[in-house]
């Protein structure tokens, strides 16, 4: 066997691979030797089968096994020798392969992206905040209310009270286009909190200042982009009937309120949401100490990039803002979207970054354990009620799905690595002060 370089530029490789016809008749020989012990043919005791019987009956087929063996292992010990590392599946081509006859060399052209050599990373040139925010007792009441709101109830206006924004009004009401009534336009005792936006644009405020017993025609235009495309942008005409008006009554800040969502009683209550206040604190410090960590990265380690990588990054990225520009189309089946260079750009720094954390962590021996994948697929089961079995034996045999999984808590744990090294300062902020920085993220 015998392989040889023809192209060696930048990161890019291309091999010639040639597996000669006698090594190619060893191969099948030694398979046919592995298959005989097992092999039962009439007229013959089961392991007894003579050699030339056996390659005259699955020779063909243990052919195509030998040739795959044989190139398969010239990879192997390539990559082993070498030391490369494709970046994506090599291209594999067998040269004559339509042509090709029993007894012939077979002759194999094997082309990739080498991964390139990553710089090591010094962490402690990286100097990071780590940001803390405590959860002062006006977030807590403010919280506390939120959650007084959430449990209101609703008492009836007085006789000849309007209707305004908060309110919640029962009506019937008849919809039609063109004069003829549609499917799914009609409803009776129909609750509508008004300011909610739960209906089309612009019907809920043509109900402001009514009162019980008002019969209102309500003139509405859908959107374009709505879900039933027979509606989409048509004009419509409501004909309502107001049967009923409540105001919202919140819910008194007490110990039944607290009761209500497991608590011991008010101050419990507060101390849960203080807690719960400091971890959603928590959680957004650490998006921020993330994002400045690998902005410092991505200026540190500088490498050639394998433009294949890249090149699907970038496509990536493009179909995934197509999609959310477009957010009514759920297939994947339209035309293709081409990168821009802002989409270049972005792709660059993400398998740059990608690359290097990959480096790190295979450095480090960081790994993700047997437990933390089951608590991330407990996690994502959730989100199935009543199918969380079904959603077990579906990435259990997927193993994209369980590499989707993995990739964020093993980028977790190499970013925890990486600032265990680096110079980090602790820093107390306010919540206002978090929030700026939060929104600095999302603009970036």
């Amino acid at each position: 066997m015998q392989v040889t370089e023809t192209l060696k530029d930048g990161l890019k490789r291309a091999y010639t691979i040639t597996v000669t016809a006698a090594e190619l008749e060893a191969k099948v020989q030694e398979k046919l030797l592995e298959a005989q012990p097992e092999v039962e043919i009439k007229g013959f005791r089961k392991g007894k089968v003579p050699l030339a019987i056996l390659k005259k009956q699955f020779g063909q087929r243990l052919m195509g096994d030998a040739m795959q063996d044989a190139i398969d292992g010239a990879m192997k010990d390539h990559f082993e020798a070498s030391g490369d590392r494709p970046a994506l599946q090599p291209d594999v081509k067998m040269v004559g392969g339509e042509t090709w006859k029993e007894g012939q060399d077979v002759v194999v052209e094997m082309a990739y992206e080498a991964l390139p050599p990553i710089p090591e990373l010094d962490a402690s040139q990286i100097t990071l905040d780590r940001l803390s925010v405590k959860a002062d007792e006006a977030s807590v009441e403010e919280a506390l209310k939120n959650l007084a709101a959430t449990a209101q109830s609703w008492a009836d206006k007085k006789k000849g009270a309007k209707a305004k924004d908060g309110d919640q009004v029962t009506i019937d009401f008849k919809g039609s286009v063109d004069g003829v009534e549609f499917e799914g336009g009609a409803g009776e005792d129909y609750p509508l909190v008004l300011g909610s936006k739960s209906f089309i644009p612009g019907f809920e405020e043509q109900l402001l200042g009514t009162v019980i017993g008002d019969d209102v025609t309500v003139n509405v235009t859908f959107p374009e982009a709505y879900g039933a495309a027979h509606l989409a942008g048509k004009a419509a005409v409501f004909a309502c009937k107001i049967k009923d008006l409540k105001k919202p009554v919140p819910a008194e800040l007490d110990d039944e309120l607290a009761k209500k969502y497991g608590a011991e009683d008010l101050a419990a209550l507060k101390g849960q949401i203080g807690e719960r206040l400091e971890a959603e604190y928590k959680g957004a410090a650490r998006a921020v100490l993330k994002r400045a960590l690998l902005d410092q990265l991505d200026g540190l380690v500088k490498f050639d990039l394998p433009a294949a990588l890249v090149d699907a990054e970038a496509a990536q990225i493009a179909h995934q803002l197509w999609h959310e520009e477009h957010p009514d189309v759920h297939d994947h089946n339209h035309g293709a979207t081409e990168p821009t260079e802002e989409h270049k750009q972005l792709a660059e720094r993400r398998v740059r970054l990608g690359l290097v954390l990959a480096e790190v962590g295979r450095k480090a021996e960081v790994t993700v354990s047997d437990a933390e994948m089951t608590q991330a697929v407990l996690a994502q089961a959730r989100q199935y009620p009543g199918q969380e079995r079904q959603y077990f034996e579906f990435v259990q045999k997927n193993p994209q799905m369980q590499q989707q999984l993995r990739a964020p808590i093993f980028e977790d744990k190499v970013v925890d690595h990486i600032v265990a090294g680096a110079k980090v300062t602790e820093k107390e902020v306010s919540k206002e002060e978090l929030q700026k920085f939060i929104e600095a993220l999302d603009e970036m």
